[in-house]
């Protein structure tokens, strides 16, 4: 009987505590997203169906041309875009945070922690209850880097929340068409499921455990410690590493927007070096959630054809210098080159597409 009952002392308590780490986890993930995204999309997709609009493009506003580049248009611009994004970056940064002292690293690393196309599907269809934007995802994906997530898993994970948005998707199909949504999808799914899995071959020699087994020691290790001042440790890093590039990049992108999206008159609306040009900007320029709608819709009001339309269809949620700029320490520079190709490459085709199809 002395035997059975000190056979594992430690065991039970430290995997009920595991369990409650990730009920903690999940329940902060489900409020925070259901005030910051599920709920205001909820209403704002009513909003598409009667109005056909969710509001005026970031770029310009109402008017045909963003404002010549100055301090004041890069401030101006700063604040509509912050107004939008502070809740999400807010609770991106949180979650992050979290995610790197809640979660358990073995049950990641069973998960998402292989370079097989399998942790890639997981990693990319986590994503889409999250709906962000690409810097407020960008916490996440460094939290999960952070774990040792794979590459393809992380970047899966990081692409998927803006580009294959259900939200998004839907304000798309009310306000744009069908067409443009089904472009986007396509495309969409083709950067989050095969750009990440094939950034995987550029990811270095690191290699992780094949056989994963879930040791107590181990987790005994990790949630050592006051759990205040582990969690208060991690956010602290991730700020100090995310944010003041993150503040820099959007000011600088803010006072550029009339050198990025000049105005275009309808002879040149669908040319290939339009689609190129269009497809490089919104690679680098930085939205909120699914103002790539209103910017697109107002831009081929004043002349902007099908062709660069679709280019920024793709290109201007899925990634943007300010969100490189935070997940830049996290992936290999061969990683994130090999990106930045891709979300170009892409986006020329999707602009390709748009000629043919819209």
């Amino acid at each position: 009987m002395t035997h059975t009952s000190n056979s594992s002392p430690h065991v039970e308590p430290i995997n009920k505590r595991v369990v409650l780490y990730v009920i903690i986890f999940l329940i902060i993930a489900i409020v925070g997203l259901t005030y910051v995204k599920w709920w205001p999309y909820y209403h704002k997709a009513f909003d598409a169906a009667t109005k056909h609009s969710i509001g005026s493009s970031i770029i310009s506003g109402k008017n045909p041309t963003a404002p010549a580049p100055s301090w004041q248009a890069a401030w101006d611009y700063a604040l509509t875009y912050y107004k939008s994004v502070w809740k999400a970056a807010l609770l991106g940064i949180i979650l992050g945070s979290l995610l790197q002292v809640l979660l358990p690293s073995t049950w990641l690393l069973k998960m998402l922690g292989k370079t097989s196309f399998k942790s890639t599907l997981i990693g990319g269809f986590s994503s889409i209850p999250g709906m962000m934007c690409t810097c407020c995802a960008a916490p996440l994906a460094v939290g999960l880097r952070k774990k040792n997530v794979s590459v393809g898993a992380s970047l899966a994970f990081w692409l998927g929340n803006p580009t294959i948005n259900p939200a998004t998707l839907v304000f798309m199909t009310f306000v744009l068409s069908w067409k443009f949504t089904l472009i986007r999808l396509v495309f969409g799914l083709i950067l989050t499921f095969g750009v990440s899995y094939y950034a995987n071959l550029f990811a270095g020699k690191t290699k992780l455990p094949e056989n994963l087994t879930v040791k107590p020691e181990e987790i005994t290790e990790e949630q050592s410690g006051s759990f205040i001042k582990r969690w208060l440790k991690s956010i602290w890093s991730m700020i100090l590493h995310i944010v003041p590039a993150y503040i820099i990049a959007v000011l600088l992108l803010g006072a550029s927007r009339a050198w990025l999206f000049p105005a275009v008159g309808e002879t040149a609306g669908n040319s290939i070096l339009l689609i190129i040009g269009f497809a490089i900007a919104g690679m680098l320029f930085v939205i909120p959630t699914a103002a790539e709608i209103p910017i697109i819709q107002s831009l081929m009001t004043f002349g902007l054809g099908t062709g660069p339309a679709a280019a920024l269809l793709l290109t201007l949620p899925s990634i943007s210098l300010p969100s490189l700029l935070m997940i830049s320490k996290s992936f290999p520079k061969k990683v994130i080159l090999f990106v930045i190709v891709s979300v170009v490459a892409l986006g020329i085709l999707s602009g390709i597409v748009g000629v043919i199809f819209l």
